[in-house]
Formats: structure tokens, C-alpha cells, sequence
């Protein structure tokens, strides 16, 4: 396989998985924006800053508008990181690589394109907010689906699902730290789940949690969770799983000089992880556990695209 076509594989999955962890955010900020009580969202300096490069000047000035916030992270094509610059990225990557995905995936990432363009050009009503964020995240997860029932089991769909985990390990971080911050990462202090709904609902596990976790120790439940949870889809163990998975697929089907070297390092992150308890968070400290996870995961996707996507 070219490295363009594995780039742009890699690439097109990246982005639809930043798009879904961008709008499920904004959907339960939203949602709580609405809350006037003391777990009610009442700033959207987190969420910008997670999903913006705007400065603090910017940050400052929108940050208690939620209508703003939301033109911003959705539709401002001065934001690198806005849903409508992130989806075309998307659309551009598949639409060069027509011949490496099925018909239904271009035709599924058209119609994301056009629904986000569409969108774009008019002005949100506050009525209509919600109903637009559940259209949006359902065309996401449609793409997913599609994704997962019509791409052959190749090498290029190894390279999409390696794009997708580590976009998704590392948004489960960015998330899971902005609410942590507001504690000091303290886990002694002691917050009932309704101080952790944000975090559980922008990442789509507060149903499981209420399910799966009785003892009333909510802080070490939520890390627990969102660290160790193997049935969890967007924790670290079950991500660095699967990444682990599809790279040896590609390992398998290659045998890049540099092979050895992405084993070990992919490996020394993956054992950091899946071997990793609450004793070993407590010594690092939680704060240093999560920036270490994420500046690693950072440099293994840049030198995957070294070894795999000829960049510099």
C-alpha cells in the first residue's frame, strides 16, 4: 500500500472520531448548560480549550455565550480544530482514496460534508440546537457503522481503526483532565456522581457506570473506568488493545525496516498501560500518569507516520 492511500486512511478515520468526541461534548455541555444547580455547566472555558486554539482573549470573551461557543467550535473556519474544517479535512482525505474504501464510506462521509456545510450556512435558533448536535452525532456514528460493515479486513482498515484509537485515547484524556483540574486531581476529595455526569455523559459512560460500579467511592470508580475498564469502549486499556491489534496486522503485512523499533515502542506504552493500578497512579501522581500516557501516545503516532507515512 501507498503511504499516501495508509495516510489518508489513518487520517479520514482521525478526524471522523475527533468530530463524534467534539459533538458528544458540546451535546452534554449544552444539555447541562441548561442546569442551573451546582453540577450545571456554567462555563465553556474547558470545552475551549480542549477544542480550540483560539486565545485567551477569545476564550475570555465567548466563554459564557453558549450560542458563540457553539458557532466557534462548529463553524468558525478560522478555528484549525471547528467541526466544518475538521469534517472537509475528512471528505478531502476519502475523497483521494476512493479506491481504498467501499462506495457506501465515500457516500456516508459526502453526506457528513454537505450536512455540515449545509448547516453552516444558517444561523442556529436555540430551539433547534439539540435536534442538530442529535443529527450530527448520529451521522457519525452512521459512518462508523458503515465503516465496520463494508470495508474489507485489509491493511486499510488496520490503518483506519489505529487512527480512530488513538484519537479516541486521546480525547478520553483531554476530557477526563479538564474535569480532574477542578478537583486538583485529588481523588481523596470525595464528589458524588453527579459531579462526574459531564465527564461520564461526554464520553458516553455514565449509563455503564451506573450499572457496573455500587460502592459509593465515585472519584476511584470514574478513573477506574476510564483507565482499567476493559468493557469499556473509550477507556485506555480497551484502546491500547486495539491499537495493539491492528498494528501487529500491519506488522504482519509488512516488514518495515524500522519494524522492531515501533514494536518496542508501542509496546513499552501498551504494558505502562494494561499492567498499570490505582498503587501506580497514586505514586506518580494521576496529573503525571495521564500527561506521560498522552505525550507517549503522541510520539508513537509520530513515529508511526514516520515508518508508514513517509513524514519527515
Amino acid at each position: 500500500m501507498l503511504s499516501r492511500i495508509a495516510d489518508s486512511l489513518f487520517w479520514t478515520n482521525r478526524y471522523m472520531e475527533r468530530s463524534e468526541g467534539l459533538l458528544r461534548v458540546l451535546h452534554t455541555n449544552y444539555i447541562l448548560s441548561l442546569d442551573k444547580g451546582p453540577y450545571g455547566v456554567h462555563s465553556w472555558r474547558p470545552v475551549l480549550e480542549i477544542f480550540s486554539f483560539a486565545g485567551e482573549e477569545t476564550i475570555t470573551a465567548i466563554e459564557q455565550q453558549p450560542d458563540a461557543v457553539l458557532h466557534h467550535l462548529l463553524f468558525d473556519s478560522t478555528n484549525n480544530n471547528s467541526l466544518q474544517v475538521i469534517i472537509n479535512r475528512a471528505r478531502e482525505n476519502a475523497r483521494g482514496i476512493q479506491d481504498n474504501i467501499t462506495k457506501e464510506v465515500w457516500e456516508q462521509a459526502n453526506q457528513i460534508y454537505h450536512l455540515v456545510n449545509n448547516a453552516a450556512e444558517k444561523r442556529i435558533a436555540p430551539n433547534q440546537t439539540i435536534s442538530l448536535l442529535d443529527e450530527l452525532i448520529k451521522n457519525i456514528v452512521l459512518f462508523t457503522g458503515v465503516v465496520d460493515t463494508t470495508m474489507p479486513r485489509g491493511m486499510g482498515w488496520a490503518f483506519m481503526n489505529i487512527g480512530r484509537y488513538i484519537e479516541r485515547c486521546l480525547i478520553t484524556i483531554e476530557v477526563a483532565n479538564k474535569n480532574l483540574q477542578q478537583i486538583n486531581y485529588n481523588l481523596a476529595e470525595q464528589k458524588d456522581i453527579l459531579f462526574w455526569r459531564n465527564l461520564l455523559l461526554s464520553l458516553s459512560g455514565y449509563e455503564l457506570h451506573l450499572k457496573n460500579y455500587r460502592n459509593t467511592d465515585s472519584s476511584i470508580n470514574v478513573i477506574d473506568q476510564l483507565v482499567f475498564n476493559k468493557d469499556f469502549p473509550r477507556s485506555l486499556q480497551y484502546g491500547f488493545a486495539r491499537i495493539n491489534k491492528y498494528l501487529a496486522d500491519i506488522i504482519e503485512e509488512n516488514n518495515p525496516p524500522e519494524k522492531e523499533l515501533i514494536i518496542r515502542e508501542f509496546g513499552r506504552l501498551n504494558s505502562f498501560i494494561q499492567f498499570a493500578d490505582i498503587d501506580l497512579i497514586n505514586e506518580l501522581t494521576l496529573q503525571h500518569f495521564l500527561e506521560k500516557v498522552r505525550l507517549d501516545l503522541l510520539n508513537f503516532s509520530k513515529h508511526l507516520g514516520q515508518i508508514f507515512f513517509s513524514y519527515s
